[in-house]
């Protein structure tokens, strides 16, 4: 394997057809061990020969980590197949380790290479969240002691709990000042003295069912001060620098399960009947596949900015990788919803054709975090909004076009740049200069910019930018009691919808603008991208053009191909096995 392209394909193959009942990693296989509430070995065995734990490791420390809008697609193979694979196997260890990537010293950082490239687990014990209930509000606490720290306490629901050599533990610092209430600790579980580290029972989830969510109970364990990742207090900071990397990948794993559900949903519409006609000849149906594969584009168009922004624009990336993170789960759940009017009672099946799309609704809670990581997101949104009114929204200059381009190289990932409050808004710039690049155009349809709908539609979505800006340019920054109303949280939703439309516009102006040969002819075309913005549009309740029928039936008709050709309902029209 060479190329990360070479990777992802040889994981895909290596896997074979979902659709083959005759294949032991196949839907049939998956299914049954999901009811079974256990891991399918020979999956773990596909992944253990491929290496996926190098992918969470970063190169300057013997792994293959480089890029980060790469890894997004590495993870889908395995997500379009079973979260609880792609999370308890190796995500998780990816969301444990980068607390270590983030501010641990060489050895801890060697440490944690090491365990993962030998083939071995991390997990992370994290600190309570203020809205948890008793699933997730039991913590760790260390006390200093001369000789390092002492650590106490349990946890009842951890990720990869018995699994796990390393162990990255959020534990509240006894005595701390506000705000340096948690420090973070590296242990290794075989250099601990015997018995300071107990399992506990496992607890059972409704999604991710064959993923291990179990607790650890840690008595007494004197760890030296060389376990402390960055310092003393350092907890909360920690949490959120980890966030900036964790918060990208969310839209690639949530859309690899929309893939799946699209996908079956799309097979059973297209059944012939006795009498030769099929669901696809009911508007609703034909509305439901074309509103789902767009939904899939707007997130697959905020993963590559979010990832690729870690890059290029590592002290503005914050909000577009909460954004991401906050929406794509967001259309996705609302999305599965419209297609199961679609199946019916299908919806329901435990076994047969159509019974990984109920595997993948069920899944989609857990693996996007749930409702917690949902406010949390727009919570990190909302205090950078007032400056980007003040100082950004029609003054900043524009992303460099890389940021849209997948295949283009990126600068080394550099840890230590990404800041939690941006300090700039690129990507809605891009929104102002496409929508001026389309006013300009005379006439529209003899550009290939697109008909009047989409200059229209781009029109709307800058007076919606025009009038986030007046809403916030008078919040003073920090204001936290404007800031936590309910009128500022809907803001913030029509703001990660406007940023949406700007990644889009930006994919589809950049496929449109490459070299002959580089470009991808759906992309470059104006349908998607019309389509797509009808849909946000919609969405914010803001005035619409007359439907854009031709770019939706030219979306649909890319649906159907896709599904006969084998191909990924995202960005890269993968081929699948």
């Amino acid at each position: 394997m060479t190329t990360a392209e070479d990777r992802i394909d040889a994981l895909e193959r290596a896997f074979g057809s979902l659709d083959d009942p005759g294949n032991p990693l196949g839907a049939a296989a998956l299914l049954a061990a999901d009811a079974a509430g256990t891991v399918l070995p020979e999956a773990e065995k596909v992944l253990d020969d491929f290496g996926l734990n190098a992918e969470f490791v970063p190169a300057d420390v013997g792994g293959r980590l480089e890029r980060m809008d790469l890894l997004g697609r590495l993870l889908r193979p395995v997500f379009r197949r079973d979260a609880s694979l792609g999370f308890g196997y190796g995500l998780n260890c990816f969301f444990a380790a980068t607390p270590v990537w983030t501010a641990g010293d060489d050895a801890q950082r060697r440490l944690a290479a090491r365990l993962l490239l030998s083939g071995r687990r991390l997990a992370v014990a994290r600190h309570e969240v203020a809205h948890g209930n008793d699933f997730v509000r039991d913590e760790f606490t260390a006390r200093t002691v001369p000789d390092g720290l002492v650590v106490d306490g349990s946890k009842s629901a951890v990720a990869n709990a018995s699994r796990a050599t390393g162990l990255v533990v959020f534990a509240r610092t006894q005595g701390a000042a506000r705000g340096r209430s948690h420090t973070v600790l590296l242990l290794d579980r075989d250099e601990l003295p015997a018995g300071a580290v107990e399992n506990l029972a496992r607890r059972t989830t409704t999604g991710m069912r064959s993923a291990e969510f179990g607790g650890l109970r840690i008595t007494d364990c004197l760890v030296p001060r060389s376990a402390v990742l960055g310092k003393v207090g350092d907890g909360y900071e920690l949490s959120l620098r980890s966030s900036l990397l964790i918060r990208g990948l969310i839209p690639s794993i949530v859309l690899a399960g929309a893939d799946t559900a699209l996908r079956t949903v799309a097979r059973f519409a297209g059944r012939s009947r006795a009498d030769g006609r099929s669901s696809l000849d009911v508007r609703h149906v034909r509305d439901v596949l074309t509103g789902g594969f767009l939904d899939l584009l707007i997130i697959d168009c905020l993963a590559l900015v979010a990832t690729r922004a870690l890059h290029l624009l590592p002290r503005q990336m914050s909000a577009y990788a909460a954004a991401a993170a906050y929406l794509a789960p967001k259309l996705v759940a609302e999305s599965m919803d419209e297609m199961s009017s679609v199946l019916g009672e299908e919806t329901f099946a435990q076994d047969g054709a159509y019974a990984m799309f109920q595997k993948q609704r069920r899944d989609l809670p857990v693996t996007s975090l749930g409702h917690a990581g949902s406010a949390g997101r727009q919570v990190s949104i909302l205090p950078q909004l007032p400056y980007f009114a003040r100082h950004a929204w029609f003054a900043d200059p524009e992303p460099p076009p890389d940021l849209f381009r997948p295949d283009r190289e990126l600068p080394p990932l550099d840890l230590s740049q990404p800041v939690l409050l941006g300090d700039g808004d690129p990507l809605a710039a891009t929104l102002v200069a496409c929508t001026d690049l389309l006013e300009a155009a005379q006439p529209p349809d003899e550009t290939g910019l697109g008909g009047a709908a989409l200059r229209f539609l781009a029109r709307v979505l800058t007076g919606e930018l025009a009038e986030l800006k007046k809403a916030f340019e008078n919040v003073a920054e920090g204001d936290r009691e404007a800031l936590s109303s309910p009128q500022s949280f809907g803001l913030a939703d029509r703001y990660t919808l406007v940023l949406a439309a700007a990644a889009c516009l930006g994919v589809w102006r950049e496929q449109r603008s490459a070299p002959a040969g580089r470009a991808d002819a759906f992309l470059a075309a104006p349908a998607w991208v019309t389509a797509v913005l009808y849909r946000l549009v919609a969405r914010l309740g803001l005035p619409l053009p007359d439907r854009p029928v031709a770019s939706q039936r030219l979306v649909l008709e890319e649906v159907v191909a896709r599904l006969h050709d084998h191909r990924s309902y995202d960005l890269y029209a993968s081929p699948l096995a």
